[in-house]
Formats: C-alpha cells, structure tokens, sequence
C-alpha cells in the first residue's frame, strides 16, 4: 500500500515539474539573475546585446576573448526559436540598455524546434524584434543564419536550400528598415549550401575556426551600428 502511494505521488511531482518548466517556455528564468546585476552596474555607452540560440552562446564556449574587456552581453539560449527571443526580447535586450542588439536567429525555426515554421512566419519574429529594438533606440544587426546542408537532430529538412532563401529576405528587410546586415553565410558556406567542414564541429555550430571567421565580420558590423548611433 505504502510502496503504490509512493509512487503515485512520484508520478504527480514529475508531472507537476513538468507543468512548471512548461510555464517558462521562453526561457524568461534563464538570465534573470545576470540581468538584475547589470542593471547596478554603470551604463556604458556602447554596450552591446547578442540575442540569439546556441550559436550565439557558443562564443563563450569556443571564442571567449572576443567577448574579453568589451561592452558586450551574451544573451543566447541554446535550441530557441525567434517566436521564444521575441517573447524574452524585452527584458534579456530592452531592459539592458544597449546602443546596439545583434540578432542571430531562425535556423531552429527552420528545424522545427519548437513545431513547423514557414519563413514568413521567422521573418515576421525578426522584424518584430527590430521593430521593439528600433522603438527603444537601439540599432540593430540582423546576421545572416549559417550555412547548415542538413540537421543531425532532424534530418531531411533541407535547410541548404530554406537558410538562403531567408537570409535573402533577411537582408532586403534590414536594406529597407534602416538594420545593418551582417553576412556570415557568404564567407562560411560551400558550394552544396553547407557549412564549409573546417568551421564547424557538426557541419552546424561553428568551432573555434568557424568563429575566428565570425569575429572580424561581426566587429565590422557592430562598428557601423555604433556609428549610425552616433549620426
């Protein structure tokens, strides 16, 4: 008697567990600590947010210098689509005060991490961040998704030919809303729309050579953000 009621109330805590990780699908939990203590520190001017998924944390992991003794703040959560940053963006960016946010977003999307996306509906994610950043006087990067032929969690979702498609639409939107245009993809992909093999460690998160090719790009992209704030 004692041993089935035991596991019957096993049964209910995992489900109510469950219920409570379900309830924080966007992650809002994830950096609220760090948040609080930015927010004590003194405000430099030309801080930077990266919003973004696995790739952007993986800066931290495999390229931690670039990161080393600059304004910047890594926001990434690994596996998130854009609907999940659009819902933290406010408090993981606004709330943060940057004078630039770059977003790199929309390959989960594409992978169906959180259910099926088509590209209008990442796009429409995107902008809505833009629209929220550019409201708070924060100019924005939009980087391009990298290169991926295929996922090694879902396979047979053609991301080789879906990643081109939206990084197109990615740059017409940032060319027609005033967003600095970051391209990773040119510079990181192979003839077959793959992430050229020595820059990444699954042909889709870069390793320390696949950021080492980020890192001039994204530098070059965040000085003309910061320049346009100064305009």
């Amino acid at each position: 008697m004692y041993r089935k009621s035991g596991l019957v109330l096993l049964v209910v805590i995992m489900m109510y567990t469950d219920v409570i990780n379900a309830q924080d699908w966007a992650q809002l939990a994830y950096y609220k600590k760090q948040n609080q203590e930015l927010g004590k520190e003194q405000l430099p001017s030309d801080r930077v947010v990266f919003m973004g998924n696995s790739i952007t944390i993986g800066w931290l992991q495999h390229f931690p210098e670039f990161f080393e003794n600059k304004s910047y703040i890594n926001r990434g959560i690994s596996g998130q689509t854009t609907p999940q940053m659009l819902i933290r963006f406010k408090q993981d960016v606004v709330a943060l005060k940057p004078a630039v946010v770059v977003i790199l977003a929309g390959t989960n999307d594409i992978a169906g991490n959180t259910g099926p996306s088509s590209l209008e509906m990442i796009l429409d994610n995107i902008s809505s961040m833009t629209e929220i950043a550019k409201a708070n006087n924060i100019h924005v990067v939009l980087a391009s998704v990298l290169p991926a032929f295929d996922y090694p969690w879902r396979p047979g979702l053609s991301p080789n030919t879906k990643i081109p498609a939206l990084n197109t639409m990615i740059r017409e939107y940032a060319a027609k809303n005033e967003c600095v245009y970051l391209d990773y993809f040119s510079s990181m992909s192979n003839d077959k729309n793959g992430m050229i093999e020595s820059y990444a460690y699954d042909g889709v998160h870069p390793n320390r050579e696949g950021y080492g090719i980020m890192a001039p790009l994204t530098t070059q992209a965040i000085k003309k953000a910061l320049n346009l704030k100064k305009q």
